[in-house]
């Protein structure tokens, strides 16, 4: 009797270890004697004990945390560079034969992507262009981890952090590309100042008269700022018409 109700024990926790329940997002890797036999899920599987066995895999969006990696660009600045990498289980067969541990393969792909990638860039590309480096990164990752069954959806560059020196370099840089832009503004100014006063002197000279309303609303503004002393311009010809007259004057 006891030997009947052992044997009943063991043939329950047979069969309750032979029904496994895998979640919607899991799939499950069946291995039969060794070999690959097929991919099972979602809902309730049954696995032959000592026979079968089985692999769950996770399919959702994994995210994953690219470590600071110290990276030379190519204009020889040294920064630190970290990211971080979205990526999914599309092909559960691949990623449980083909590579030992997919998530580790992944990070450390990432990292050296990352180095390779940011190499061939320089300091100002790094931080202006960054969503055209996070595109080729993904594309590389992707491309490169698709035998895995890996499907790198995003790579996003979080930090580059530099030294105090190259921070103090970008900041004087910027002074003086501020420098720059004030003269070049200024010096438009007075072209166009120029351009303008050429064009208003050859309109007081085809109309004498102009100049002469011109003078008498200076000395309108002139007088409303209550000054005392006015200062009063005499035309060219007026002088030289009174120094030709003194010197017929000292002839004589």
């Amino acid at each position: 009797m006891t030997i009947i109700f052992s044997m009943l024990i063991i043939i329950i926790i047979f069969l309750a270890s032979a029904f496994k329940v895998l979640r919607e997002y899991e799939r499950g890797v069946v291995f039969q004697l060794g070999r690959f036999w097929k991919v099972k899920g979602p809902g309730l599987v049954i696995v032959i004990p000592i026979i079968q066995t089985m692999v769950r895999v996770d399919l959702r969006t994994i995210v994953m945390d690219v470590p600071s990696q110290d990276v030379i660009s190519r204009d020889n600045v040294s920064v630190k560079v970290n990211a971080v990498l979205y990526f999914r289980v599309i092909d559960p067969e691949k990623a449980i034969i083909q590579v030992e541990n997919f998530d580790i393969a992944t990070s450390q792909l990432a990292q050296t992507t990352l180095r390779s990638v940011l190499g061939q860039h320089e300091l100002d590309e790094m931080l202006a262009s960054r969503d055209k480096l996070n595109q080729d990164i993904q594309k590389i990752l992707d491309e490169q981890t698709d035998a895995w069954g890996i499907k790198v959806a995003n790579v996003e560059i979080k930090h580059v952090d530099l030294n105090e020196n190259m921070i103090r370099a970008i900041a004087k840089q910027a002074e003086a590309e501020r420098e720059r832009r004030a003269k070049i503004i200024h010096a438009e100014g007075e072209l166009q100042a120029s351009q303008h006063l050429l064009e208003a002197s050859q309109v007081l000279a085809k109309q004498p008269q102009a100049l002469q309303l011109r003078y008498l609303q200076t000395l309108t503004e002139i007088a409303g700022e209550k000054n005392s002393t006015i200062v009063f311009p005499l035309p060219m010809e007026m002088v030289a018409s009174l120094q030709t007259i003194l010197k017929k004057q000292a002839d004589k």
